[in-house]
């Protein structure tokens, strides 16, 4: 028996954007929070590892303070969180696509949002963190980019974004960081070509795999982060 609330159902131009909270037999005494979108599941509150490690990884490896964290994709908003916990860090910004997400949040649907408007460090604005990233630097410069939007870069939510996967496109994105900035990318498969071409723009990278054990479906699944650190090799 499951005991299931549609929490939203929207349209978007991504597809139908649901946000659900349930109840299953495997979890008998907590709610856990849902997101499906086009009819595919996207995220819970449940599993929540690798967003975390996203972010506490590479500000693990910063050094300095008033550090700017950019954060693209808000989801649940577990990577901001994880941002927010360090004191070194000053100002999170946050770009979301869908505004529907962004209205869950300034709502108070989703398991952080309460603390999350709170936090006087945090900002979300609608717009595409890609075209964002592509563009040339108009403001200052990010210490920590964190990127959490696709799938995989092979298995996008919108068939538009080949270009950032590939070494133009880190280059334009480490652009934004400071000069002794970290990027940082969530995947849910392993990906060599993104990892070839990080190593070709950045002076240090590594490849993560976070693993944790799936209670819906009872197996250990693996999700990877790819980190390129310190400053740009010279062309």
């Amino acid at each position: 028996m499951i005991d299931l609330k549609i929490l939203a159902y929207e349209e978007t131009p991504l597809g139908p954007l649901c946000l659900r909270r349930r109840k299953t037999l495997s979890e008998p005494r907590q709610w856990v929070t849902e997101v499906t979108l086009n009819h595919e599941f996207l995220m819970s509150s449940l599993h929540t590892d690798s967003e975390r490690a996203l972010a506490t990884i590479p500000l693990e490896q910063a050094t300095g303070s008033g550090l700017r964290v950019l954060v693209g994709g808000l989801g649940l908003g577990y990577t901001a969180h994880a941002a927010l916990a360090f004191e070194r860090v000053e100002h999170v910004e946050v770009i979301e696509y869908l505004p529907q997400v962004i209205g869950w949040l300034r709502d108070e649907m989703t398991p952080l949002a309460e603390e999350l408007n709170d936090s006087n460090r945090l900002n979300v604005s609608q717009g595409d963190i890609f075209e964002f990233l592509l563009a040339e630097p108009t403001q200052r410069r990010f210490d920590v980019i964190l990127i959490d939007v696709d799938h995989s870069p092979e298995d996008q939510l919108a068939k538009k974004h080949d270009s950032f996967y590939q070494v133009d496109g880190l280059r334009r994105a480490a652009a934004h960081l400071t000069e002794q900035g970290s990027f940082a990318l969530w995947s849910y498969d392993r990906h060599t070509p993104l990892w070839d071409a990080m190593q070709q723009v950045f002076a240090s990278s590594t490849a993560h795999p976070i693993t944790y054990y799936n209670q819906h479906v009872h197996e250990s699944f693996t999700d990877w982060l790819y980190v390129g650190t310190m400053t740009l090799k010279n062309d």
